[in-house]
């Protein structure tokens, strides 16, 4: 018969006490990159259909156009539409921690802001006073997302 068939001798009933295994040592986390990648950059929402470059390409006809026939509508349109395509870049990028646009996002912030104060109507002293407001409150909140997202670094190149 084999090893394994025979019965072992009973021991006394004293624990037993296994020493924990050791732990292998957990691996240092890479430190957070200073200069961002190229490949790292976070994908566009509708993947590989450039959206974007075609927003800004019929900005700049529509402000050409306009420029042309004297109409500040379509400058104002092709405009906005280049500035969208800008803000959805920069807020993709900033939001998944790729480059830091604090600052611009925080302007784009105070702006929209100021607009809709003198749409409103309020007092200059208001509008400069809630628009300052809203500009640091933004670049406070969106800086501290970027050192969230980026792994503690607070501005990447």
């Amino acid at each position: 018969m084999g090893r394994r068939s025979r019965k072992r001798a009973e021991t006394p009933a004293s624990p037993v006490v296994d020493a924990p295994a050791p732990r292998a040592p957990r691996p240092v986390p890479a430190a957070p990159r200073r200069r961002a990648r190229s490949e790292d950059r976070p994908p566009a929402p509708w993947g590989d259909f450039p959206l974007g470059e075609l927003t800004t390409f019929a900005g700049i006809v529509l402000m050409v156009v306009g420029f042309a026939t004297k109409s500040f509508q379509l400058m104002a349109v092709g405009f906005a539409l280049v500035a969208l395509a800008a803000v959805e870049l920069t807020l993709r990028e900033h939001l998944a921690g790729f480059r830091s646009h604090s600052s611009l996002l925080a302007l784009v912030a105070g702006a929209v802001t100021a607009v809709i104060l003198i749409a409103l109507g309020t007092p200059r002293v208001v509008q400069f006073v809630v628009t300052a407001g809203v500009l640091a409150t933004a670049f406070i909140a969106l800086r501290r997302t970027f050192q969230r997202r980026s792994g503690g670094l607070g501005f990447r190149a």
